[in-house]
């Protein structure tokens, strides 16, 4: 049966559904469909093939009956349209016991959603699915008023557990099932699914939880602890508000193929493992997809899959845990990319991901897997903890990874900056950060970073990217710095940082480290770089690029400890005012320094050190393979002011050179100088001095204390091994001549004489002159007369050869030199070589 709301003829209504679809399928989503003035008409119309009574009163529908399957429900409808201010009500007075709605639209056209959806007059908390293949508009007057979960989709049809379909395609009466849902499948062009609204209007601050979230009865809402799943070819929410509190939030697009439906409490979990296609999600003009409970019964989960998946305009996805159990995770798969980009126009939210608790139960995870990642213009990716519960983790995979930049015109310059943070602002333990890329950059002073604000710990910063650039340049003026980091802002001790890498780049003011800027203790840092490292620049004269890590308490106190700074590559470059280091500028011990390299540079003013203001000096650990090189007044330094004691400095390096005023220095002001022990074959340059001077200068001394030490080992090849003495006896000439020889081949006889050569290597190789008289002269005895004459170049053997006569025999002459001679050689066979007549 079917029963109209008004006389318009069917043509009406199929040409406003073709000029709708139309629309959608070229991508201009509504508002330009009409700007709702036509859906003053949307109907509610049965199709007949099933049990669907539908009964109008003006805007508002009533829909009875329909075929009751057991717990399930089918309705069947050829318009399914609800207009601005009106409703659509599921009345179960005749099928109160059923679970499940499940109704199709078979007629073609959009379903256009602009007033309330509503089941009435059930026993059981009902779901409802609503499948439309070719689109679902929800506008900005759009609600839900439902007991149990809400599936709406562009599905061809729901695939149930026996393998029967309720299919939206084929518009035949259906065989209808009482199994339970497993599944959805999509033909290759389903249609898309919009939900409008004004925004959210929440604040969301570096330090503040969310705050201010307070849609009322707006957007899409369901009871606690449902689900809210929409699944279409392309999927947007254009200012669009989903609430599932407590609940599981599914946003999906796909192109082709089947998306798996599986039972849990919450209603539906989807998964995706017979998707071939996916497509795009955009999240939009402050739209907001949040699982908060007021009811504080659980945290909720979000799950978003798409290929293109979009987040700007201060949009929001949520999870705020205020329950005692713990949250679920915000879990995000883009197929080609997912970006975050940009502030709401008044700056007081970010386009975000946000996992919170600020209640006694854990923060969830936030997962995010794509080839492509980009986070600009101040948009974020936070995991927080304002309690004693423990903040959750995020995990992060994707080919290539971007952290870029800030947002120009907000006036907070830490909330304008794009970034990553896992945070504690509470007495409980902040979530990890875990990154798993092949290129990460972190540009123009983007952050990702680990820290704990209170009493509670920093959770670890764990990095493993087949490069890394971290570079300041296009970074504004001011306190904007590109961040790779760990650090405490409160009592709560910092976590660790750990870079595992192919090639390591940190740029113009950009920082990598593991730091305390309160009394909490700073973590540990460690770099492998499997090609190299570099480290080059600074922003200005007081923001150097560096890595290391640091104790620098802002309140000018602090017994806080520095981590280890710890460096494995083959090629370490530090130039041009750039510095790795450990630091305590408080009164505990500032870590050690290790560096393992094969080559180590210093140039232009860089340097390497360790220092303290009134604990324990640094250390610094050099293992050098090949070669230090230092450079243009670069250097290596354990200092300590005020009361501190100098630290100790360690190279062992085969090779050692410093230039144009570079130094090793481990000197302190009131305590004890360090100590330096190198450990080299050769160095060049530097020299032990007292004081530091102008040269290349190697020193360990207190202004007033006691000095520190130099000790420097010379180690490597012993020049005199190798080396055998020269006999005395010159061997029988005799037996060295082959007498046989034809002059006429061009052999020769070079004969080298001792020269500089000592006959013992022990002994020193005596002057030529001495006491004014010349012992011996040097001379060249050779006879090279026969190479200044000319002849025919070409001719190989004279026609009539000269005979030549070879020597047999040497001695020396009046004058002490060494002459060849010939004694009479019988039997010269001129056709022998030399060759022939040694063997």
């Amino acid at each position: 049966m079917r029963v109209m709301s008004n006389d318009k003829p069917q043509s009406v209504y199929a040409f406003l559904s073709a000029l709708t679809t139309g629309f959608l399928a070229s991508g201009m989503v509504l508002p330009a469909i009409l700007l709702w003035s036509g859906y003053a008409n949307a109907q509610v119309i049965s199709d007949s093939t099933t049990n669907s009574l539908v009964n109008p009163n003006g805007n508002n529908f009533t829909i009875l009956n329909g075929t009751e399957k057991g717990d399930n429900l089918f309705h069947s409808f050829s318009n399914f349209s609800v207009p601005t201010g009106g409703s659509a009500s599921f009345d179960l007075v005749n099928t109160p016991n059923i679970t499940t709605i499940f109704s199709r639209v078979t007629g073609g056209s959009v379903s256009n959603i602009d007033g309330l959806i509503r089941t009435l007059n059930s026993s059981n908390p009902v779901s409802l699915f609503l499948l439309n293949p070719s689109g679902i508009v929800f506008g900005p007057n759009s609600s839900l008023n439902i007991g149990g979960s809400f599936v709406g989709t562009t599905a061809d049809s729901v695939v149930f557990a026996d393998g029967l379909k309720f299919n939206a395609i084929d518009a035949t009466p259906p065989l209808l099932t009482m199994s339970v849902p497993i599944g959805l499948q999509f033909g290759s062009n389903p249609g898309a699914i919009t939900v409008q609204g004004s925004g959210h209007n929440a604040q969301l601050g570096d330090s503040l939880q969310v705050s201010g979230l307070n849609i009322g009865t707006r957007g899409l809402q369901l009871q606690p602890g449902k689900t809210l799943a929409l699944l279409g070819g392309n999927v947007a929410l254009d200012g669009g508000l989903l609430s599932a509190p407590g609940g599981l939030i599914e946003l999906g697009s796909i192109t082709n193929g089947s998306v798996a439906l599986n039972s849990i409490p919450q209603g539906f979990a989807l998964s995706y493992p017979n998707a071939s296609s996916f497509g795009d999600i955009q999240i939009n003009q402050r739209a907001l997809a949040s699982t908060r409970d007021l009811s504080n019964e659980s945290g909720g989960a979000i799950q978003i899959q798409g290929k293109q998946v979009s987040i700007r305009d201060g949009s929001l996805i949520l999870v705020q845990n205020r329950s005692n159990q713990t949250a679920g995770d915000i879990a995000i798969n883009a197929t080609q990319s997912l970006q975050i980009i940009g502030k709401s126009p008044d700056f007081k939210s970010s386009s975000s991901l946000v996992n919170e608790t600020i209640s006694s139960g854990a923060a969830g995870n936030i997962i995010v897997t794509t080839p492509q990642l980009d986070i600009d213009q101040g948009g974020y990716i936070f995991n927080r903890t304002f309690s004693t519960a423990p903040g959750g983790n995020i995990a992060i995979s994707a080919d290539q990874m971007r952290v870029n930049g800030f947002a120009f015109g907000d006036p907070n310059a830490f909330r304008a900056v794009s970034q990553i943070l896992a945070a504690s602002y509470g007495n409980g333990k902040g979530g990890n950060i875990a990154i798993s890329t092949q290129n990460l950059s972190i540009l123009a002073g983007g952050n990702i970073a680990a820290r704990p604000y209170r009493s509670g710990n920093g959770g670890d910063l764990i990095v493993k990217a087949d490069t890394i650039q971290v570079t300041n340049e296009g970074a504004p003026k001011g306190n904007y710095f590109s961040l790779l980091s760990t650090a405490t802002f409160g009592s709560g001790n910092a976590g660790d940082l750990k870079i595992d890498t192919r090639k390591l780049s940190v740029q113009a003011g950009a920082r990598v480290s593991a730091s305390s800027i309160v009394s909490g203790n700073a973590g540990s840092l460690t770099i492998n770089a499997s090609e190299s490292i570099d480290v080059n620049g600074v922003k200005d004269a007081e923001n150097p690029s560096y890595i290391g890590t640091a104790v620098r308490p802002v309140f000018g106190f602090s017994r806080a400890t520095s981590g280890n700074t710890t460096i494995n590559t083959p090629l370490l470059n530090i130039s041009n005012g750039a510095t790795v280091f450990v630091q305590n500028l408080g009164s505990g011990k500032a870590g050690t320094l290790n560096i393992q390299a094969n080559t180590l540079r210093l140039d232009n003013g860089a340097s390497i050190s360790a220092s303290t203001k009134a604990g324990g000096g640094g250390n610094t650990n050099l293992q050098l393979r090949d070669l230090l090189l230092m450079r243009h007044g670069s250097f290596i330094s354990a200092e300590a002011g005020s009361s501190g004691n100098g630290g100790n400095i360690t190279i062992n390096a085969p090779n050692i050179v410093g230039l144009e005023n570079s130094d090793i220095i481990a000197n302190a002001e009131k305590g004890r100088g360090g100590n330096i022990q190198i450990t080299t074959q050769g160095i060049i340059g530097l020299k032990y001095r007292p004081q530091l001077t102008s040269e290349n200068d190697i020193t360990a001394s207190s202004q007033f204390g006691v000095n520190g030490t130099v000790q420097v080992n010379n180690v490597g090849v012993d020049p005199n091994s190798g080396l055998v003495e020269l006999p005395t006896n010159v061997t029988d000439s005799s037996q060295q001549i082959a007498s046989g020889c034809s002059g006429n081949q061009g052999s020769r006889f070079v004969a080298t004489g001792r020269g500089g050569v000592p006959q013992n290597p022990n002994q020193q190789v005596t002057s030529d002159v001495y006491d004014g008289l010349r012992l011996r002269t040097w001379s060249d005895i050779r006879n090279i007369s026969a190479y200044r004459k000319t002849g025919d170049l070409n001719a190989q053997i004279p026609a009539s050869p000269k005979v030549f006569t070879e020597a047999t025999t040497w001695h020396r002459n009046a004058k002490g030199k060494v002459e060849l001679i010939a004694a009479q050689a019988a039997n010269i066979q001129p056709s022998l070589t030399c060759a022939a007549v040694s063997n």
